[in-house]
């Protein structure tokens, strides 16, 4: 059973209650995201997959929050939030930064033994496809210049200044969280991996997004999608499918 601890309850967001469900899907935002981004996510798998979300610091209700700038921090302390949910099986997905965040969070977890039902990793190349990226250093209008370029839905909300000074510092820290991000080679995990991404994402090339292969012994699969970084905000019903259709052969363990 999970508890209600504060610390539990500041990190990890559940809007759609599924107790019956044989397997949970936690579900790690890009750079700048939040929490809230993937409701439609768990409003479409409830009640096959109980979908879990996690809220970084520094924004939205933890505004007042420090932001944590690294992926390694990051993973460091969802790993400990998210114990009590491991119960039954636990699947990762991560979009853009949430992506590395959740390959973190996965070698943590099998070092601890428990190896999550899948790593669905989303518009992010492999731990090792590094590119050396410094959007994080630019000024406010640079990185908003970025965030335009990659078509994210907060681009609007940014032309608002109240709005911007309140998010800027949080889109900043993840931008410096994923561009810092150095793989350290070790062992590959055993967790399956699927690996999702847009054909024109400029951010990662498919070449770059199949090299998660090299990054687990388990099965791999990749599946590419018409669109740019944020494809799924087009895709969504399909991507929903597809994770379902994952997780269910995961819950039998076939």
């Amino acid at each position: 059973m999970a508890t209600n601890s504060d610390a539990a309850d500041l990190w990890v967001r559940r809007f759609h209650p599924a107790p019956q469900a044989p397997v949970r899907l936690l579900c790690l935002p890009h750079a700048g995201g939040s929490a809230s981004y993937f409701y439609p996510v768990s409003q479409r798998l409830a009640p096959r997959v109980e979908t879990l979300a996690v809220q970084y610091p520094g924004r939205q209700d933890r505004r007042n929050e420090p932001c944590l700038e690294t992926v390694r921090d990051l993973a460091d302390r969802i790993v400990e939030v998210i114990a009590p949910w491991q119960d039954k099986p636990l699947a990762l997905f991560g979009h853009s930064l949430g992506a590395s965040v959740a390959f973190e969070v996965a070698l943590r977890m099998e070092a601890q033994g428990i190896v999550p039902a899948a790593l669905i990793a989303s518009g992010r190349r492999a731990p090792s496809a590094h590119r050396d990226e410094r959007v994080h250093l630019r000024d406010d209008d640079g990185l908003l210049e970025e965030i335009r370029r990659l078509d994210g839905t907060q681009s609007q909300l940014l032309e608002d200044d109240e709005i911007k000074r309140m998010v800027m510092p949080s889109i900043r820290a993840d931008y410096k969280a994923a561009e810092t991000y150095r793989y350290e080679p070790g062992p590959p995990l055993s967790t399956p991996l699927h690996a999702l991404t847009g054909d024109t994402d400029p951010k990662a090339t498919t070449d770059e997004v199949r090299t998660w292969a090299d990054h687990t012994t388990g099965r791999f699969d990749m599946t590419v999608y018409p669109g740019g970084h944020f494809y799924l905000n087009t895709h969504a019903p399909a991507v929903t499918e597809e994770i379902a259709a994952w997780l269910d052969p995961a819950t039998t363990g076939h």
